[in-house]
């Protein structure tokens, strides 16, 4: 059956074809926490082993992303999002039968997170092409609902299957998902027809020396201009705050919840299942209200006197009053404190992450925002990705050995999880430092940055 990319409904099978990868996406990144503690008892490994693994992985996505930036805009985006697809899915699948952490390096890292960083600048590209200004926010919104969704029921469902049959169907089953749905893409979604205008104005951007040579000086020309402006730089410090807490607590999370629910049906002595479903339902089920609360509010300051550096100012906040959760989701004294303080971690969050591009889009010239975005998540991930190895390194106590008693496995799990909240909690000072220097930023730097592009623009003209 022919596909009519012209019809009114397949913009919005667009956005679902896409909601459902964004999910698949998500939830081939958040199966590695939900199954790390039968992982790490089947390589006897130690903590930072552990956390080694997950830092190579937003290393490798760190270092791909600018590069699916530049080509997202030159070449097929369905080619891009199909092979994206296919590779972190056959690599996941991979994953599943890895027997050492080396094995695990490659599969889990490298490919799958080379493969998720080419999802991230093309998706939006073909959504905003098939949706003007009159459903692109409302499409958009509806896609990000995948992102909760997905860490949600993946973490939930993998820790299920990790339980009941073995960790390594967690990922055998989710890469087999995805691997295929890459048939349906490539049945389904359609790049939108360009004119002979737009075919012969990509054909002449191709650069001098070719897309490598072309991508090296675009991108050594979008690094200076975004780090001579102080609140890009300020911004980028504080998405790289953001970052480190949330992969330290994604990957570390459900592990640190373990000892709240004891199973002595599993290999572990606990359920997986029932830890990765508490530490992402409260978290980002807050976060989901908390985004819609926090992009109205901001756009109301906005257009007041205070104009876009209140943005910067609902960011600082977020992050300041986030710091009391951080401290508590390592330390509480009960689950129920605990699930309540994941809740306040995730609403308060979303103060920053509505915020984001609308304050980098203020103070970068337009011909640079692709690059800037992808230069943002490239030192937000590069830096945050240390995060899980530094917290393993930290507690690097707890070796769990799939050969000892499942008592001694429960006391080695226990201690672990002890530790990494320990970890958790000193992850506050990281939010409560960038929050104030956000603060700085909207104070000194905000206004006489976007009055500097404005005049710029102006001579432009």
């Amino acid at each position: 059956m022919k596909v009519n990319t012209r019809s009114a409904f397949y913009k919005w099978e667009v956005v679902l074809l896409l909601w459902f990868a964004y999910f698949l996406n998500q939830g081939d990144r958040a199966v590695f926490g939900a199954v790390l503690p039968h992982i790490q008892a089947f390589l006897g490994a130690t903590d930072s082993t552990m956390g080694l693994i997950s830092t190579c992985f937003n290393i490798f996505f760190a270092l791909t992303v600018p590069f699916a930036g530049y080509f997202a805009d030159r070449m097929s985006r369905k080619k891009i999002i199909v092979f994206s697809i296919a590779l972190f899915s056959v690599a996941t699948m991979f994953t599943g039968v890895a027997n050492t952490v080396i094995l695990f390096i490659l599969f889990r890292s490298v490919s799958t997170g080379m493969g998720e960083a080419m999802f991230g600048p093309t998706y939006p590209a073909i959504i905003a092409e098939y949706h003007d200004n009159k459903t692109r926010a409302t499409a958009m919104s509806l896609h990000q609902t995948a992102y909760y969704v997905g860490v949600v029921a993946s973490t939930f469902l993998a820790g299920l299957i990790a339980d009941k049959f073995g960790w390594q169907y967690s990922f055998l089953i989710f890469g087999g998902v995805g691997v295929l749905f890459t048939f349906v893409l490539i049945w389904r979604l359609k790049d939108k027809p360009r004119s002979e205008e737009e075919l012969a104005a990509r054909a002449a951007s191709r650069p001098e020396g070719g897309h490598f040579a072309g991508f090296l000086k675009s991108f050594w020309e979008s690094l200076t201009a975004i780090f001579r402006v102080p609140t890009a730089v300020f911004l980028i410090i504080g998405f790289s705050a953001l970052i480190f807490v949330l992969t330290g607590y994604l990957t570390w999370m459900p592990k640190i919840l373990l000892p709240y629910f004891e199973d002595l049906t599993t290999s572990t002595g606990f359920s997986a299942a029932k830890a990765g479903f508490h530490a992402m339902f409260w978290t980002h089920g807050a976060a989901f209200v908390g985004v819609l609360l926090a992009g109205w509010l901001s756009d109301r300051l906005a257009a007041g006197r205070s104009g876009g550096k209140s943005r910067l100012l609902l960011q600082a906040f977020g992050l300041l009053l986030a710091t009391p959760c951080i401290v508590l989701m390592g330390r509480g004294s009960s689950l129920a404190v605990i699930c309540a303080a994941l809740a306040g971690f995730g609403f308060f969050r979303a103060f920053f992450d509505a915020n984001t591009y609308s304050i980098l889009y203020d103070v970068i010239p337009r011909k640079y925002h692709s690059s800037a975005s992808s230069i943002l998540q490239m030192c937000g991930f590069g830096i945050g990705s240390l995060a899980p190895l530094v917290l393993g390194w930290i507690t690097d106590g707890g070796k769990v050995d799939a050969a000892a008693s499942q008592a001694v496995q429960m006391e080695a799990i226990r201690s672990s999880a002890a530790g990494l909240g320990n970890g958790i909690a000193y992850l506050a000072i990281v939010w409560l430092v960038a929050g104030l220097l956000l603060i700085l930023a909207s104070l000194v730097f905000f206004n006489r940055d976007k009055a500097k592009l404005q005049k710029m623009e102006q001579s432009q003209a």
